[in-house]
């Protein structure tokens, strides 16, 4: 689930929203009431249940390639998440909402802001399977679990090896054929 062009998101559990009034969050360190929404290339931060811990990473410009290949592998992206969640993963019900990009300024780099009230461009869509968000068919985003065991996904075993005083290893198998260090 990514913005079309003119457009950034606003990812909910609540179907229900109609209007985004500019608040204050309770996890916010900032005291400005803002709205909140994410831009294509931020939107998988948020491929997740609002609560579940998570680790991401991703290559920028100013990556390394041996640094690239060292942490990610192949890929365009690891998530990471602790194994205890992926029931949540599984069965949460997670919406984005479409809301004008004009409406909204850069904020620290990672997502935008608007101080005025916004209106959705329309009826929230559901994000569905976040396992196929985070996993994805070309192998270029690799969602893992972090913890003991593995679980079976559509998409390969996803299999952990856990964290020993070292770096954990994630290893995906099936189309993916991922392996990567944090």
């Amino acid at each position: 689930m990514r913005p079309e062009p003119g457009q950034v998101l606003h990812f909910s559990e609540d179907p229900t929203i109609t209007v985004f009034e500019p608040h204050v969050a309770a996890t916010a360190k900032h005291a400005e009431p803002y709205v909140w929404a994410v831009d294509h290339d931020r939107a998988p931060d948020y491929w997740f249940p609002r609560k579940c811990p998570r680790a991401m990473a991703w290559a920028e410009e100013s990556t390394t390639e041996d640094d690239r290949l060292r942490i990610i592998g192949d890929e365009q992206r690891v998530h990471a998440v602790e194994y205890g969640w992926l029931e949540a993963m599984r069965t949460v019900e997670l919406y984005a909402y479409r809301l004008p990009a004009d409406h909204f300024e850069s904020f620290g780099g990672y997502c935008h802001v608007s101080t005025r009230t916004v209106r959705p461009l329309g009826r929230p869509e559901r994000v569905g399977d976040l396992f196929a968000q985070g996993l994805s068919r070309n192998g270029r985003v690799v969602l893992a679990a972090i913890g003991c065991g593995g679980t079976a996904s559509a998409y390969g075993l996803i299999e952990t090896i856990p964290f020993a005083g070292g770096r954990p290893t994630v290893i995906v198998r099936g189309p993916c054929r991922a392996s990567s260090n944090f």
